[in-house]
C-alpha cells in the first residue's frame, strides 16, 4: 500500500488506504485547519522529532465509550479519599509539557515541541482542552485532547502521584456522559486503557459514529475554566 505525500492542498487520503499499520500519509503541517480535518476524518499525527509528520488511521481502533468506564475497587477508594482537587483547562501548556517529559524520560516521546506549538494554539481556539489533578497545591496528574462535536480524541496523560491520571480519566468520562458525548477515541490498544473499559472497534466502525458525533456542533462552552471536584 503506498503512502501518501501531502501538499499544500488542505486534503487527506481516504483512511481505509492506510497500511496495515495504519501509516496513512505523510508531510503536511500543524495548522488548526489541517488538524481539525485529520481529527474529523479518524486520522491523526504521530511522529519523532527529526522526522517529518506521519499520520495514521489504524484498524482497530481503541474506543472507550464513556458510561462504560470500569473503575477498580482501589481506584474507587482513591476518588471516596478524595486525594485529588480536579480542573478543567485551568493548565493546559504544563499538562501537555508534563506529558512529553514524562515519556521522555521513560521512553520517548512524540509530545515534539512542534505539536506542543500546535496543541496550544488548538486551546487557545477552543478546541484542544485538558484535565488535571492537583495535590497540595501542585499539579501531579492530567490528560488532554481534542473535542469536536460529541467525539473526545484523548491524546496523552501523565501521573506523578499514584492513580492521578486514572482519577482525571474517570472524571473526564463521567463529564462526557453528562453531556452525551458518543466516545473517548484512544488511539491505539495498550494494558491501561483495555482495563479501564476501552475496547478495540474496526476502523469502518469508528468513522461511521465519528461522522455521526461530529455531525453536532463543538460544545465550546461547556470547558470554561472552572473548578471540578470529584
Amino acid at each position: 500500500m503506498p503512502i501518501f505525500r501531502l501538499s499544500d492542498k488542505l486534503a487527506f487520503p481516504p483512511p481505509h488506504l492506510a497500511t496495515k499499520e495504519g501509516l496513512l500519509a505523510v508531510g503536511g503541517d500543524l495548522q488548526p485547519e489541517r488538524l481539525l480535518l485529520a481529527y474529523k476524518n479518524g486520522i491523526f499525527p504521530w511522529y519523532s522529532e527529526g522526522d517529518p509528520i506521519l499520520w495514521w488511521s489504524p484498524d482497530p481502533r481503541l474506543v472507550l465509550y464513556p458510561e462504560e468506564i470500569n473503575v477498580s475497587k482501589s481506584l474507587r477508594r482513591t476518588l471516596r479519599r478524595n486525594t485529588y482537587q480536579i480542573t478543567i483547562d485551568t493548565a493546559f501548556a504544563r499538562t501537555i509539557d508534563l506529558c512529553a517529559r514524562i515519556r521522555i524520560e521513560k521512553e520517548g516521546t512524540w509530545i515534539t515541541q512542534e505539536m506542543t506549538t500546535a496543541y496550544c494554539l488548538l486551546h487557545d481556539l477552543g478546541f484542544a482542552h485538558s484535565v488535571e489533578a492537583w495535590h497540595a497545591g501542585e499539579l501531579v496528574g492530567g490528560l488532554y485532547g481534542i473535542a469536536l462535536g460529541r467525539a473526545f480524541f484523548g491524546e496523552s496523560m501523565f501521573s506523578l502521584m499514584s492513580d492521578a491520571s486514572k482519577v482525571c480519566l474517570v472524571h473526564l468520562a463521567r463529564f462526557l456522559n453528562e453531556r452525551h458525548f458518543a466516545f473517548i477515541d484512544c488511539q491505539v490498544p495498550t494494558e491501561h486503557l483495555v482495563r479501564m473499559g476501552a475496547r478495540n472497534i474496526s476502523r469502518k466502525s469508528f468513522i461511521v459514529q465519528l461522522r455521526k458525533a461530529t455531525r453536532c456542533s463543538s460544545l465550546k462552552t461547556i470547558w470554561a475554566a472552572e473548578k471540578h471536584t470529584l
